[in-house]
């Protein structure tokens, strides 16, 4: 009899929701939640009040036999501090029964589906590595591991320009050099140093820090003869080109392998416009010296199969620390380089004026791996320097996390109280800020997380907060990081998940070209989108403008919906460690 009226009861909810004309939504993460842990959603807009006793209550319903699982009370209004939305809460953490459910509000609307259940997120985990083969250059993509996105190679890059920017005397302007492999590196069929440094550095760290998860992690990607972990064998794709990128005569590394200008949306293989290297530069000779460095520690685990491996990775790390210190502040200015030299590259130019971040990261991977004490000096010159989160021109911080991984490994105990006050420290403030947001996470704790790639603060937030987490073991580090994986996964002002191919309401139309030219309706899996960015730049239409809104799901909107590697690698980390810590 009670279930026959929870049924009856959740028709007449049902039908009553439906023929509300409200514009409010429900946003929570689609993919859904961990039995044992933290669960919110968020109703954003109005919530009509024709049924007083109602108005403030929400339901969780199971998909299966429409009963009603749990009712709970949203909270009171609270508003945004990144937009004019006006959101109330719906927590419903004591809630741990494993099924599929919808969340409804009465005088107002019904969430997408979602899940409840232990490894929920394995699905965006797997798809957020999986993801770096489909940016594969220089290979086809079988269908057997491509399915519907299977391609023909595109950009052999075997026969590549040395641009005038790039000569030496052994290297002439117009002569050829081979640089194949590597990931796209966004949304664009360009290859990319700087921007591959951070993206390799997460997907390293990643490995160390979850080794016994990730040796046993398998997205179907091609397996080379000797087999070694997916995401080791991703990692090695790229890696391989990078070490081409380096001159073998000084040790200086090329900023990037590119086209003069963007490629139209076509497919790889019909891309064949001239290839270059261009200009050395102390960012990207550096980001290759901390990559190496780090590298030659994981593959040293494996020198049976790949001999001979971490050794290289050595001497690149070497070489390049070497010619990093002939050339302390050489910056990549492409627009000063096109004035002196043609043809013009305008493709984008990670360029970098600011070499303290890069230096310490690199000394730190060095002095890890190598145990050389003359790498100390510059630890010790920037150990308390205020380095801010990461992205590809703002480094530091992977040397704290490189440092603290590697304690006892002849890492000094002041280092350990120094980094370990500093991580702390931020983790705390984001903490304090995420208390007052909307929709209580981390991310928009501070209107400037949005901005160009707003989607990786959000992951590289993540990524801190669960460093401070394995430092310290208290959960409400960990509940903040999978707070963040929520944003992502849709609990936010646009109520878009984030990440191509995952949830009901999920990113469609990507900046991405292959997405676009390969016509296939579904875009490539696993993507993340850049994500809301006030700046607009690219001029596309936008219905809103605020902080945390400014999002538009169109191929056209380069500046809040391109894809990039270094966007992809903190999702990979983030969605992984969450996976390995909520199933413990």
């Amino acid at each position: 009899m009670k279930k026959c009226f929870c049924i009856l009861s959740f028709v007449f909810l049902y039908s009553y929701i439906k023929a509300q004309d409200s514009s409010a939504f429900i946003c929570l993460n689609q993919e859904g939640f961990y039995p044992n842990a933290p669960k919110i959603a968020v109703v954003v807009g109005s919530v009509n009040k024709p049924f007083a006793n109602n108005s403030s209550s929400f339901y969780v319903i199971s998909e299966t036999s429409g009963d009603t699982a749990f009712q709970g009370k949203l909270s009171a209004t609270r508003r945004s501090l990144n937009s004019s939305n006006e959101c109330r809460i719906a927590d419903f953490g004591v809630f741990t029964r494993k099924g599929s459910y919808r969340l409804a509000v009465a005088g107002c609307c019904r969430s997408y589906p979602f899940r409840i259940e232990e490894k929920v997120h394995h699905p965006a985990a797997a798809a957020s590595l999986k993801a770096f083969y489909f940016q594969r250059a220089s290979m086809d993509l079988d269908p057997v591991y491509a399915g519907k996105w299977s391609r023909q190679a595109g950009h052999p890059d075997d026969s590549v320009i040395i641009h005038p920017s790039a000569a030496s005397t052994r290297r002439k302007t117009g002569s050829i050099i081979s640089t194949p492999g590597g990931w796209y590196d966004a949304g664009d069929y360009n290859k990319y140093i700087v921007n591959s440094g951070i993206t390799m550095a997460t997907l390293l760290s990643a490995y160390e820090d979850f080794k016994s998860y990730f040796d046993t992690l398998h997205t179907n990607i091609p397996k080379p003869q000797k087999p070694i972990p997916d995401l080791l064998n991703e990692i090695l794709y790229n890696l391989r080109w990078m070490l081409s990128m380096q001159d073998p005569d000084d040790g200086g590394v090329y900023n990037k392998c590119t086209n003069a200008s963007f490629d139209p949306m076509v497919m790889p293989d019909a891309a064949r416009n001239p290839r270059y290297v261009v200009q050395k530069g102390t960012a990207a000779t550096l980001d290759l010296a901390a990559v190496a460095a780090q590298a030659a520690r994981v593959f040293k685990l494996y020198q049976t199969e790949l001999p001979g491996l971490s050794d290289s990775c050595v001497v690149a790390a070497e070489k390049a620390w070497i010619w990093a210190t002939k050339h302390p502040d050489q910056a990549y200015d492409q627009n000063a380089m096109n004035r002196l030299f043609d043809p013009k590259i305008i493709t984008g130019g990670y360029g970098d004026r600011k070499f303290s971040d890069e230096w310490f990261w690199a000394a730190c991977e060095l002095y890890v791996s190598t145990a050389n004490e003359k790498y100390k000096d510059t630890i010790s010159k920037f150990l308390s320097y205020p380095f801010g989160l990461p992205s590809w021109s703002e480094t530091g911080l992977l040397g704290y996390y490189c440092l603290m991984r590697n304690i006892g490994n002849h890492i000094l105990p002041e280092m350990k109280d120094t980094i370990r006050r500093i991580l702390i420290r931020m983790a705390d403030d984001y903490l304090k800020a995420s208390e007052e947001t909307a929709f209580l996470t981390v991310m928009g704790g501070r209107k400037s997380d949005f901005n160009w790639g707003s989607n990786a603060n959000a992951a590289n937030q993540g990524i801190l907060l669960i460093q401070v987490y394995n430092l310290t073991r208290s959960r409400k580090y960990l509940d903040a990081a999978l707070g963040n994986l929520d944003y992502i996964c849709g609990r936010n002002a646009t109520g878009y998940c984030f990440i191509t191919g995952i949830g009901s309401f999920s990113t469609k139309h990507p900046h991405h070209r292959q997405s676009v030219a390969d016509g296939v309706t579904d875009p490539v899996p696993g993507l993340l989108a850049g994500g809301p960015n006030p700046g607009e730049q690219d001029r596309c239409h936008y219905e809103f403008h605020e902080p945390e809104t400014a999002y538009v799901d169109s191929d056209c909107a380069y500046a809040s919906n391109e894809i990039a590697i270094n966007w992809n690698a903190p999702l990979v980390y983030l969605a992984n460690a969450v996976e390995v810590l909520e199933n413990n």
